[in-house]
């Protein structure tokens, strides 16, 4: 029975090649779709699931008072007070939540690393990688030790065993003290682990938020009781004390200063469910939760309009095998038997339609991962499971109800002929059209108002020029000198010719400042970003004053207590004349906070994403404070003999500054741009998807008219022979598409409006919702249905009116 199932099968696949091509094509496009987003949902799930303690660790965040900026650091006395005081709490580790790049060297062997970490020696017990080799406990115990990933090892020390040899990181020697697997993917994944992240200064600065900081409670423990006896730890130690030394009551000091909210992320849901913060909180970052459900979301709409294609497809074509269906009644066939025939045949399309679907993602893989800056593999007893679950789904969808309704053909009316001129079935062929209309309304206007945000990004005033403008890592490790480095290199690279400005500042334009300090002024609490700078940065990167002036090293005072502050500054302030006045900055002394004059107020520039308000901020000279928190020099050269400007550049940064680092630049308009790299990621995927979806509205609504129009071959030959002109004909064929294309386009408009309102509340600068995407994407709907719906009517205009009527 099943071998004349088969047969039956191929023999309708030869006589309908475009259609079966149709079915099967449409189908592979849909659940490639899905596959796709199942690699990326199974990999950002996976985020830290092989670690043992992922139920018991928690990262600690701090939301800041008044500003309500939340910090992914913590301070040391806080941390420590924490064990000391909750029976709870089973460790702590303090840790870097940033790698960093530098050189590691070995006898006369020198690599570059990206993802080095400094951590408390227990970081292994709160991600337990297997050691490989040394000791399995206490790695880091000692002074100076260092643990290394197996393949860090290997490229360092080839076949030798590294245990207990010396490496030099930052002008110091470490010994390695254990090599270690790493587990994929974790939110931390680093090549080397230095011990000794702690500084002695800082033991006692309850103020000094510059460590990540982890807990591991013990196990069944209350993590509600956990919270509530950590912000007791940050009430009785800072509130009450600071409220004393002000000479305020708790409540007062609240009311003015705010109070530090503490909040604990689960390991377990860190990647993709932790909590927002105003800066880098994890070294593999996080997981774009908005993206994933975009592409699940967007994705599943894509199979869903691929399973409406072929149900319209089957039921349509089901007119030429009603008489095959009679007669196999006739005959003795069951409608169970008929309807599992056509569900072994769906299970046959559905079966070839996954086979092209993998060919698809196996060859858009290598792309795919570049999208997403990703390793992604089809491999995993979970990914077959899926796809298991994908088969099964895609042929009951697919295939329970045009079996159905085949099986369930009248067999007299198929006999005798009528069943072609009856109406069954068409309402359903028709709402479905409607839907397909709908989702390719969502996804038009989707990819237009995306591209509309992502455009306004680009050519949005950022408040500054970047314009042949690069950012040089300024690799210097000792930090006593790196001030006086960095102004001897400064003249010195102002005399290569194409070299127009040099400056420096201790941030990058993208990614914020390097420092922050919270002050209070007139019962005003803020917490402004620092901006330490060399004279001359301003002006090199043309950010204007719009009041006062800036900071030159004309006035000996502004390398003492004068500074800047901008407008957004000025504005939290409530300063009407803020020239001259004093404030009490966050940086104190042994004599008390210092303070300073503002001599110039800075129009608002986007050091950060278009994602993020512009921050408060104040503005110092580097000889101020001599902070020497620059990471970069910053230099403007000439659009003119650009290849040689760099090449002089590097010859001198290599031999002068730094040898064991090799020349780097950046663009810094180009460095800006990685700020909105997630939007164009966006804009990009609604382009290909709304591509995609397009191409599979036109198969379905070619097939379908297609069916229609031959349904009506003799009524059109009639209509023909009694005068009816080309036009009129058209015009009657085309209308009730037209009318589809309308509902469809209503239905679609109201869940696109609603989820891109929700998608543009996450910048803080962004367009508004006009009627143009609307009107753009219906006009190309209905220009799209015209042509289509068009050229078949045109075509069925032609026929020969003899070949249809002679029987008559």
């Amino acid at each position: 029975m099943i071998f004349n199932w088969f047969k039956i099968f191929i023999y309708h696949l030869r006589q309908n090649k475009l259609f079966s091509f149709l079915n099967v094509f449409g189908l592979s496009i849909g659940i490639a779709g899905v596959i796709f987003a199942i690699l990326y949902w199974n990999n950002e799930n996976a985020y830290d699931q092989w670690n043992p303690e992922k139920d018991n660790v928690y990262q600690v965040l701090n939301v800041i008072g008044a500003t309500g900026d939340t910090w992914a650091t913590s301070s040391i006395p806080f941390g420590n007070t924490c064990k000391a005081t909750i029976p709870e709490i089973e460790q702590i580790c303090f840790l870097n939540i940033w790698y960093n790049e530098s050189v590691i060297k070995y006898q006369n062997k020198k690599l570059i690393d990206k993802k080095i970490t400094v951590s408390d020696n227990n970081f292994f017990d709160f991600f337990p990688f297997p050691i490989v080799k040394g000791s399995k406990k206490d790695i880091l115990r000692e002074k100076n030790s260092v643990a290394m990933s197996e393949e860090q090892a290997k490229l360092l020390f080839n076949d030798e065993n590294p245990i207990g040899k010396t490496i030099t990181y930052e002008n110091q020697s470490y010994t390695v003290k254990g090599v270690y697997r790493l587990v994929k993917p974790s939110t931390f994944e680093p090549n080397y682990v230095f011990g000794g992240v702690v500084r002695e200064q800082d033991n006692n600065q309850w103020g000094n938020f510059n460590y990540g900081f982890m807990i591991k409670t013990k196990k069944d423990s209350d993590i509600a009781v956990v919270l509530k006896k950590m912000h007791n730890v940050n009430y009785v130690n800072r509130t009450l004390k600071d409220a004393k030394e002000s000479g305020q009551t708790p409540e007062q000091y609240i009311k003015e200063n705010g109070e530090i909210k503490i909040i604990l992320d689960q390991l377990k849901t860190l990647r993709l469910h932790g909590t927002k913060t105003s800066g880098q909180s994890t070294p593999e970052g996080k997981g774009n939760l908005q993206l994933l459900y975009i592409m699940a979301g967007l994705s599943a709409l894509i199979l869903v309009l691929s399973l409406v294609n072929y149900i319209n497809l089957a039921t349509a074509s089901a007119i030429k095998r009603a008489k095959e269906v009679g007669v196999r009644k006739i005959v003795g066939a069951s409608k169970n038997q008929i309807t599992y025939q056509f569900i072994f045949e769906t299970a046959i399309v559905v079966t070839l339609a996954i086979l092209f679907a993998l060919a698809i993602v196996e060859f858009s893989l290598p792309y795919y991962n570049d999208f997403l800056k990703k390793n992604l593999t089809m491999n995993g007893g979970e990914f077959y499971l899926q796809l298991i679950w994908i088969f099964g789904l895609v042929i009951i969808l697919a295939g329970i109800f045009p079996a159905i309704y085949i099986s369930n053909f009248e067999t007299l009316k198929v006999l005798k002929g009528n069943f072609s001129r009856s109406k069954s079935g068409i309402w359903i062929r028709n709402s479905m059209l409607i839907f397909q209309f709908g989702i390719a309304a969502f996804f038009i206007i989707g990819a237009l108002i995306v591209n509309n945000q992502v455009s306004y990004m680009m050519n949005k005033d950022l408040g500054f020029s970047g314009d042949q403008v690069i950012r040089i890592p300024f690799n210097y490790q000792d930090h006593e000198t790196k001030g006086q480095k960095y102004h001897t290199t400064k003249q010195e690279i102002l005399k290569i010719s194409g070299v127009q400005d040099a400056s420096t500042f201790a941030g990058t334009f993208g990614n914020s400042t390097n420092s922050s300090s919270g002050f209070t002024h007139n019962g005003v609490f803020v917490q402004p970003r620092n901006v330490e700078m060399d004279f001359g940065f301003l002006e090199m990167m043309k950010i204007k004053i719009v009041e006062g002036r800036n900071l030159s090293p004309k006035f000996a005072s502004d390398t003492i207590d004068n500074w800047l502050i901008n407008e957004t500054l000025a504005k939290k302030l409530g300063l009407k004349n803020p020239i001259n006045t004093i404030i009490s900055s966050g940086w104190g002394n042994e004599k008390g906070n210092l303070k300073f004059k503002v001599v110039g107020i800075v129009k608002d520039f986007h050091i950060t994403g278009l994602q993020s308000k512009v921050p408060p901020m104040v503005f110092i000279n580097m000889k101020t404070l001599k902070w020497n928190n620059f990471q970069n020099i910053y230099v403007k050269v000439s659009p003119n003999n650009l290849t040689e400007t760099l090449a002089k550049l590097k010859a001198y940064w290599e031999k002068n500054v730094n040898p064991d680092y090799p020349f780097d630049y950046e663009f810094v308009n180009k460095g800006f741009a990685k700020t909105y790299q997630e939007q164009v990621k966006q804009k990009d995927l609604f382009f290909i998807l709304n591509l995609i979806v397009i191409i599979i509205a036109i198969f379905g609504l070619f097939a379908l008219a297609s069916f229609s129009m031959e349904r009506r071959l003799k009524e059109i030959a009639i209509r023909k022979t009694l005068g009816a002109e080309t036009d009129a004909l058209l015009k009657e064929l085309s209308k009730q598409y037209i009318i589809f294309c309308l509902i469809g386009f209503a239905i679609g408009v109201v869940p696109a409006y609603i989820l891109l309102q929700k998608w543009l509340e996450n910048f803080a600068f962004r367009i508004g919702i006009s009627v143009v995407p609307f009107t753009i994407a219906l006009i190309s709907l209905l220009v799209l249905t015209l042509l289509i719906v068009s050229a078949k009517a045109y075509q069925v205009t032609k026929i020969d009116i003899l070949k249809y009527l002679k029987y008559e």
